[in-house]
């Protein structure tokens, strides 16, 4: 089969489009042919040599797919051969074959085309997983989301306003802002206001209830300043830096929380359980249009090169996608 090599850590013009073994489902996995691939943040922390795969999965890069399922273990899976998923994988998503573990396959929402079902299952995943349950955002708290134009952030603005929150979330420029204030939240311009201003005269300077932070590093303290009383911050990405001061001393006064996780070292019954939760909780919002899908651009998996350089400069408002 074709896959996506990343032939050494660095820029985009390290990935080659190489011919690799096809790869063998063990037991309780399938084998899919790729539809498409969605192509995200730990893809390109991957490609520069910064985010390894953990051990056992495939060191091709791609942890989301849609496809057919054309062989493994089929019985007692609850899909057929040629039934069309899409999948969490751990890794071997930007190839024309890959394996996954059954119970991280969903089917397909109803009304989604496999090219966009390709850009679900790693933003829900980790939207759920990170301000729902690690977050526990609750009926009648509101949320604060760093990096709103992102994949993760348009799905996580989306759920949260479909479940009837307060969102705030911040972008780089106005054209940014517009387009999360057209998803119903409050768009802030982070280069040109003071986020955590905004939000405290926002809130009669209550705060939020959870904020999703994907810069840290300085945003840290910034984001205590942001927060109400019994407030959580959950980081799920390093993009300022891996280190920063903390007010302790606010946070024992105020009983807030400092957490965060990554999904992809997660063991599997995690994510088989996180997969029942995914469906039973994201799937219908999908399937009566309240949450979409937001596709910035489709490229040919051949063409991941350029695809990762928009990645890379910031360019893209929700999913790119690699099509098989």
């Amino acid at each position: 089969m074709k896959a996506i090599e990343i032939s050494q850590p660095g820029g985009p013009e390290v990935l080659r489009w190489v011919d690799r073994p096809m790869p063998e489902p063990a037991a309780g996995q399938l084998l899919l042919r790729v539809i498409a691939a969605g192509v995200n943040r730990p893809d390109v922390m991957q490609r520069k040599g910064m985010y390894p795969a953990p051990a056992g999965a495939s060191d091709i890069p791609g942890l989301e797919v849609s496809g057919e399922i054309v062989g493994g273990d089929v019985e007692g899976s609850g899909y057929a051969l040629g039934d069309c998923v899409c999948a969490l994988l751990p890794g071997g998503g930007y190839a024309q074959y890959c394996v996954v573990d059954a119970m991280h396959c969903l089917p397909i929402p109803k009304g989604i085309d496999p090219v966009h079902a390709a850009g679900i299952p790693e933003t829900a995943f980790t939207v759920w997983s990170n301000i729902f349950n690690r977050g526990a955002l609750a009926d009648g708290e509101s949320l604060l989301v760093h990096g709103g134009a992102s994949g993760i952030g348009v799905m996580a603005i989306q759920l949260a306003v479909a479940k009837g929150h307060r969102v705030f979330a911040t972008a780089g420029s106005d054209e940014r802002v517009a387009i999360i204030n057209a998803l119903g939240a409050t768009g802030i311009n982070y280069k040109t206001q003071v986020f955590e201003e905004v939000v405290r005269e926002s809130t009669n300077n209550r705060g939020v209830d959870v904020i999703l932070d994907m810069v840290a590093g300085d945003y840290i303290n910034r984001d205590i300043r942001c927060l109400a009383d019994d407030g959580r911050i959950v980081v799920i990405a390093l993009q300022g830096a891996p280190k920063g001061e903390v007010n302790f001393a606010q946070m024992m006064l105020r009983r807030l929380t400092l957490t965060g996780s990554t999904l992809r070292a997660r063991d599997q019954r995690f994510k088989a359980d996180l997969a029942k939760q995914v469906r039973e909780q994201v799937w219908p919002l999908l399937e009566r249009g309240a949450v979409s899908v937001k596709v910035h651009a489709v490229f040919d998996m051949a063409d991941a090169v350029q695809a990762h350089a928009m990645m890379d400069a910031g360019e893209q408002v929700g999913k790119i996608i690699l099509r098989a």
